[in-house]
């Protein structure tokens, strides 16, 4: 900017930013007058800057309430008075993955903010995982950071009204993917399966059988007929299944057995 003379616009710490970013209040006042909280993604400190100025001067009583990934807690660093950036690390809400916050935002934050909460990147996972299964809708880690809050801390929101701005799309779809994957894993619902099949005709139809018969899904197969333990005529399946719910799978055990099957089940995580 200082070479070429074009203007150099700052993505959170500029006051046209912030008031531009505090439109988004005044929609959400508008179909909600007076919420009793309101939760936003902090990186640099734009968006909460300008929301909680506009809530504060037409909704005194709402509650602002910061969420950054515990990740990246560059805000309340800035604010205990830590002005180190913070350092590298792996989180899935990259748009709020800010290492140094905002010198203007800080102090708007410091003034009107009502509290900062923390979440970990369990938490912003399931909540783009709910925010997909549930309201369709795909959303960013740092979007869902908000509903990441009330998961991680449901006893501060219970029986309150809370709002949160979903204020972000912009996720790959090969992480989309694995968070949903991942999201099965935690539900216990996908699990993996170990199981000993005689190495001849109809015994992997059979077995087959009996896992959709408990409405089971399989997703992924292996085998292993090498192993010095196992019989010369036996092998060993790894099975990745899709239960049909997460208490199945001593129904699914028990039904392997009644069917002559050796079979194990246990989590991924």
């Amino acid at each position: 900017a200082r070479t070429s003379g074009q203007t150099f616009v700052h993505p959170y710490d500029d006051p046209d930013v912030i008031a531009g970013q505090g439109t988004i209040a005044l929609e959400i006042l508008a179909q909600m007058p007076a919420p009793d909280v309101m939760l936003v993604p902090i990186g640099g400190g734009g968006l909460i800057s300008g929301i909680a100025t506009a809530i504060k001067a037409m909704s005194p009583s709402t509650k602002v309430i910061g969420v950054q990934s515990r990740a990246y807690p560059s805000m309340v660093q800035a604010l205990a008075g830590d002005d180190l950036p913070c350092a590298d690390a792996l989180t899935i809400a990259e748009g709020i993955a800010v290492k140094t916050a905002g010198r203007l935002t800080r102090e708007i934050v410091r003034g009107i903010v009502d509290d900062i909460l923390l979440v970990e990147e369990a938490s912003i996972e399931q909540a783009i995982a709910l925010l997909l299964d549930i309201e369709k809708t795909v959303v960013e880690g740092a979007g869902a950071a908000g509903l990441a809050a009330i998961l991680e801390h449901p006893g501060i929101f219970a029986g309150r009204r809370v709002v949160t701005p979903l204020c972000g799309g912009n996720i790959d779809l090969r992480i989309l993917s694995s968070v949903a994957l991942r999201a099965l894993v935690r539900s216990g619902t996908l699990c993996r399966l170990t199981v000993t099949v005689g190495d001849r005709p109809g015994s992997l139809a059979k077995l087959t059988t009996t896992i959709s018969e408990q409405g089971a899904n399989v997703i992924e197969v292996s085998h292993d007929r090498l192993s010095l333990s196992l019989n010369a005529k036996d092998t060993v399946l790894v099975m990745m299944i899709e239960l049909a719910d997460a208490t199945s799978g001593d129904k699914l055990i028990s039904a392997l057995a009644d069917a002559g099957f050796d079979a194990t089940i246990g989590d991924l995580k």
